[in-house]
């Protein structure tokens, strides 16, 4: 099955004290291990409201929405039906990860989500691209909450602790400061 990638890197960082895309971790920027994780993709996108030097960057299409308006953007750059979204801070995705998610993506879903006590991952989880309408009607109305959106649409729950125990403990991890990294 052919896919598209998609990493959000619009945020401000504050916390982090920096651009956590380009932190170095390990010998390499936090978005390049996420862009290596998306390998397998016909194509690898760059959702961000600035240039990262090397990267071809898609700007948010909408402004204030945070991670729907990054969903949003994902969605509607895409040429693939299935997406793969993630943030720029989750360095612990990986190809396996990703094409066990693909397994679990059906013609009658829209997305592939980890799940845990009720609370769907937003991000690294798949999308499908007929969930675009959708997405930037929400943001037309302000109905910003991406839970309140995964739990309005037919999608793959899978078991968060289940994808951890075979794909690592910090698969979900995102780094919101340099300390949080292992």
């Amino acid at each position: 099955m052919r896919w598209s990638g998609a990493v959000l890197a619009g945020g401000r960082s504050s916390r982090f004290g920096r651009d956590k895309a380009l932190y170095v971790y390990k010998g390499k920027p936090l978005i390049a291990w996420v862009l290596d994780s998306m390998a397998g993709a016909s194509e690898r996108l760059v959702i961000a409201n600035r240039p990262y030097p090397g990267l071809e960057v898609y700007p948010d299409l909408w402004r204030g929405g945070d991670t729907l308006s990054g969903l949003h953007s994902a969605l509607a750059h895409a040429r693939e039906d299935w997406v793969a979204v993630a943030a720029c801070d989750q360095p612990f995705l990986n190809r396996d990860f990703w094409s066990f998610m693909l397994e679990h993506a059906r013609s009658d879903t829209r997305a592939v989500v980890a799940s845990s006590d009720n609370f769907l991952e937003p991000l690294g989880a798949l999308y499908h691209k007929a969930l675009e309408p959708e997405v930037l009607r929400r943001l037309l109305t302000g109905e910003l909450r991406v839970q309140s959106l995964l739990h309005s649409i037919p999608l793959v729950a899978l078991d968060k602790e289940m994808l951890e125990a075979r794909f690592g403990p910090y698969l979900f991890l995102n780094a919101n400061r340099p300390q949080d990294l292992p």
